[in-house]
């Protein structure tokens, strides 16, 4: 079935122009008309999807087809794109920046598989009508990207606002959506992974208020809505959920997941594919929670445990539960930022930090990216969650390397095929019921993610059912004795 679907993509010529403030900043402008905003972002990005979804006062999704492949991003993408909603697609990089030469997994083969119409933002920073012949490039080096208008960033005045867009729309009959000037004031401040999360923003509703401010004083809205409303229509239930919940007579399975401002980086895809699979998910802090709570299994995400090291290691008692819940085999799937809560230590600044301990392994912050890219993974020792010689499609990026490693009781999983993983060759350490690495999975890209963590967890709770069953046993056998 077909259905109206506006949407359109925000792309630009490189990775740093001003997509993510200008695709909030639209985001917050079409709420305020009251009109309902699905967003999304492509590529491996959580900062960037954190913002968009507290301007759109709903979840963000990602696409990615390195990640999930074309037939999930459409599947996921027909699920999310909500009927009587516009949906925002913030790019990522430029716009026909890849993984190699002939731009494979680009924003621009994503605009192509969605039939999305292409809003390009141009930094014109120290130009005038060389921005024309970089948008006149774009539009010649692949015609099938439906490029519709331009919106013109860091503009020095009204007399260079006027030559470039003149330019513009005479050498590339596009029309100018937008003039957006140098700003002293951007709502939103860089870090080394990107933007500042808004978990960590001190000025939340003060920075989301100056984006809606820029939309209003410098993009066409208007121009931008008609624009979103002539995408195709689009294909609804192409691609039906196949999934299977757990069965209606059992209980249903507990998944922690620490999320907090230390852990924040989580897919919403992930977190519904345990959902869509009968789970209940419970949300925890390690900064805030003195205990864990009783769950079946535990998924710790990345974050930054740096910029919290102090308030984590000062958690003692979350801590030492946590690592006696390990102990005692509780199944917990940990990836990057929380790889290294597990480990014993965290030196930031030259300062170490004592963490959870139940991997026997020390980290290190370093001043430079330790890895940084889409990940491949053959899987070719036994462990908690997948099995051998399975292949695994993820991402890295991080500044933290381990600088110690006691060998006892772990070994790792998968032979690094793309990226660099714990030491360039190995990535997930085992110990227990632990996998835990530098790598960030999505699970429309490896459904079998999902799948594992459940039946680990069903086996958890039976085993420790049936101890439980043994000890009370005991208990009225040396009652009746006594």
């Amino acid at each position: 079935m077909n259905r109206p679907c506006p949407r359109f993509i925000v792309a630009a010529l490189r990775g740093g122009a001003g997509k993510t403030t200008l695709a909030v900043a639209m985001a917050m402008a079409l709420r305020q008309q009251g009109i309902t905003v699905s967003p999304f972002k492509k590529g491996p990005d959580y900062i960037d999807a954190a913002w968009l979804s507290r301007a759109a006062s709903g979840p963000c999704c990602n696409l990615d087809t390195f990640l999930m492949g074309d037939e999930q991003v459409v599947r996921s993408f027909s699920r999310h794109a909500a009927e009587d909603t516009v949906s925002i697609i913030e790019g990522n990089r430029g716009l026909f920046d890849g993984v190699n030469a002939e731009g494979e997994f680009s924003t621009a083969e994503l605009a192509k598989l969605l039939h999305a119409p292409v809003i390009l933002v141009v930094d014109c920073d120290k130009v005038t009508r060389t921005a024309a012949a970089m948008v006149l490039g774009c539009l010649r080096l692949d015609p099938a990207v439906d490029l519709r208008g331009v919106i013109l960033s860091r503009v020095n005045g009204s007399r260079h606002a006027s030559v470039i867009r003149r330019s513009i729309e005479e050498e590339t009959g596009l029309s100018v959506y937008g003039i957006v000037p140098r700003l002293p004031d951007l709502p939103f401040v860089q870090r080394h992974l990107g933007l500042i999360p808004p978990e960590e923003h001190h000025f939340v509703k003060r920075a989301l208020e100056r984006a809606e401010a820029i939309a209003r004083d410098y993009l066409d809205i208007p121009a931008l809505l008609t624009t979103a409303q002539s995408a195709s229509p689009w294909m609804v239930d192409a691609f039906p959920n196949t999934i299977r919940p757990t069965s209606a007579h059992e209980p249903p399975l507990t998944v922690g997941v620490i999320r907090d401002s230390a852990f924040q980086f989580y897919y919403q895809e992930n977190l519904e594919a345990l959902t869509d699979r009968g789970a209940r998910v419970v949300r925890i802090s390690a900064l805030a929670d003195a205990v864990l709570p009783p769950v079946d299994a535990l998924y710790i995400g990345g974050g930054f445990p740096e910029t919290h090291a102090s308030r984590l290691s000062a958690n003692e008692p979350f801590r030492l539960c946590l690592k006696q819940a390990a102990e005692d085999g509780l199944p917990v799937y940990a990836e990057c930022g929380g790889f290294m809560y597990l480990g014993e230590s965290l030196t930031v600044g030259g300062r170490c930090y004592p963490m959870a301990g139940a991997l026997p392994v020390s980290f290190n912050m370093e001043e430079h990216p330790q890895g940084h890219g889409y990940t491949s993974l053959a899987v070719d020792r036994e462990n908690p969650f997948f099995s051998p010689g399975a292949r695994i499609s993820g991402h890295e990026f991080h500044y933290c390397r381990i600088v110690s490693h006691r060998q006892e009781d772990t070994h790792t999983a998968f032979r690094v095929l793309k990226g660099s993983g714990i030491d360039g060759r190995r990535e997930g350490l085992c110990r227990k019921n632990i996998l835990a690495g530098f790598t960030h999975v999505h699970a429309l890209g490896t459904p079998e993610w999902a799948d594992a963590i459940l039946e680990k967890a069903r086996q958890h709770r039976n085993e420790k059912h049936s101890l439980e069953g043994n000890i009370n046993m005991m208990r009225r056998f040396q009652h009746a004795a006594d």
